[in-house]
């Protein structure tokens, strides 16, 4: 992995992150379901960004 592929994948992982913990955060203050599902859907979303942009560098070689 080079050193620009790195930094978008840290940069995308570090959203992810975040939409986790504010999930948590959402959960233990007991708010409603909508702000928690919105987090879960933001990792999901995280999760499949840092799987595409490895695939796609791979893929193309950059």
């Amino acid at each position: 992995m080079d050193k620009h592929l790195r930094s978008i994948v840290l940069l995308i992982a570090a959203g992810t992150i975040a939409w986790l913990i504010a999930g948590a955060v959402f959960l233990v203050l007991g708010s409603d379901t909508k702000y928690v599902w919105t987090c879960v859907c933001g990792a999901a979303l995280g999760v499949f960004g840092v799987r595409y942009t490895i695939r796609r560098s791979r893929r193309s070689g950059i």
